[in-house]
């Protein structure tokens, strides 16, 4: 079988076979495909989609090219559960779900990604705690999660190389928005984690991959109905991306906001309604809460108590990081050179926000990648940022930029000026538009 034959079919709209699509995924993990032949297929499936069949087939052979983690041996005491989110900026929803629902009793091992395009990735973000491994081993992973009730780590060397490589080529290749890929991407690596249930943060907006609401639910449908079918039970929350969540963007800040969340210090309401409406859900599927509303107290107890803030410091610690970040983080985080206020040209309210240019801003800054070994400054970004609905004058700044260099702020500066659209005013809509669950419910 020849790689270029089976990238002519999908380019000429043909469904292909299991054969055909383990052939590729095969090419994909021994290396046997050029960069330039999978970029071609990516862009192949971009353009022509695949049935829903392709992407179960697409997704087994990716878990398949790679082992699958058990977690029986360990005689854990609750449901091994995990959270996703298709990206967005200033999301640091992981950060802080993940060790409330370990404070609640359940055990999240949660495989996350780098940066795609304009958004910011969680591991880009744990880069900028010093000494965080973000690539331990299986077993260190799994000992983790035992430990500390979660663990927050890369794709280790065992689990879906395949899409390992097909990552990186994606985000640089303006494929990132194929939702078969994005399907089989994010469902390789929870399938090959071993999870008993799976909530998928589908986001829409000016900062998501899915811009308008019919693709994000045509997305969350495509995870949910190939998750499920799978074998592993899998909720979606379509959630909204029309503004920075939170007040930072960056990784180092992102990491100091979701500390000050955690221990009470700050807590931005809208990022409080997600990520408890998160926990809820995994909670639910987990069986540790019998309805959302039980599970959002649980989780609010969970912050309330400390017992989250807990959990957070009890992984960092285990994976290498500070011994109590969370009440000692002077000092942890590296400061960018120049930090200075962006301020608007008239007095009103933010109408809009564009996140989109947000998060690009911030790849400029150096924040982001815009070629694969990009290196990334974890100090960049912007803090304080407004949200939709504040009143906002020529005193008043829309944000604070960090940046490495003067011209940079500048330009970062002139940037936000023009995504943020001052008017009369107008209320920001609900954090979460709709739950989609399994057909078969």
């Amino acid at each position: 079988m020849l790689p270029q034959e089976v990238i002519r079919r999908k380019r000429d709209g043909a469904e292909l076979s299991e054969k055909e699509i383990g052939f590729m995924v095969a090419g994909l993990a021994d290396g046997s495909l050029s960069e330039g032949q999978i970029a071609a297929f990516a862009m192949a499936v971009f353009f022509r989609g695949m049935t829903m069949q392709e992407r179960v087939y697409m997704t087994r052979s990716m878990v398949d090219s790679g082992d699958t983690l058990t977690w029986d041996d360990l005689d854990l005491d609750g449901p091994v559960l995990d959270k996703h989110s298709t990206g967005g900026v200033g999301d640091k929803v992981s950060l802080i779900v993940a060790p409330i629902v370990a404070a609640c009793g359940g055990y999240v091992p949660m495989i996350s990604g780098r940066g795609l395009g304009h958004t910011g990735g969680t591991l880009d973000k744990l880069d900028s705690i010093p000494g965080y491994e973000t690539s331990p081993d299986s077993d260190q992973f799994r000992r983790v999660v035992r430990k500390a009730g979660c663990a927050i780590i890369g794709q280790t060397a065992e689990l879906a190389p395949a899409d390992r490589r097909f990552y990186a080529v994606r985000d640089v290749t303006a494929t990132v928005e194929s939702i078969p890929l994005i399907t089989a991407s994010i469902l390789s690596k929870k399938l090959a984690a071993g999870l008993g249930g799976l909530v998928m943060d589908v986001k829409t907006g000016t900062g998501a991959f899915a811009t308008d609401y019919s693709m994000a639910r045509e997305l969350a449908q495509s995870i949910v109905s190939v998750a499920n079918r799978a074998g592993m039970p899998t909720v979606a929350m379509i959630t909204d991306m029309n503004q920075v969540l939170g007040h930072t963007v960056g990784n180092a800040l992102e990491v100091g906001e979701a500390i000050d969340f955690l221990t009470g210090k700050q807590q931005d309401s809208r990022l409080l309604d997600l990520t408890t409406q998160l926990s809820a859900e995994m909670l639910v599927l987990g069986k540790i809460a019998e309805s959302p509303q039980g599970g959002v107290e649980k989780a609010r107890d969970a912050l309330q108590s400390g017992a989250a803030a807990e959990r957070f410091s009890r992984m960092v610690a285990a994976l290498g990081g500070p011994a109590d970040i969370v009440n000692d983080s002077d000092g942890v985080f590296d400061d960018a050179p120049v930090v200075r206020p962006v301020f608007p040209s008239r007095t009103g309210k933010v109408t809009g926000v564009d996140a989109r240019l947000v998060g690009l801003a911030v790849v400029e800054l150096g924040g982001g990648r815009k070629r694969i070994d990009d290196a990334i400054d974890t100090r960049v970004g912007f803090s304080r940022f407004c949200a939709i609905g504040e009143e906002t004058s020529p005193d008043e700044p829309l944000a604070f930029v960090h940046a490495a260099t003067e011209a940079q702020a500048e330009a970062a500066s002139t940037v936000i000026t023009k995504a943020i659209k001052i008017g009369a005013g107008v209320e920001p809509g609900p954090i979460v538009y709709e739950r989609l669950y399994d057909d078969a419910d």
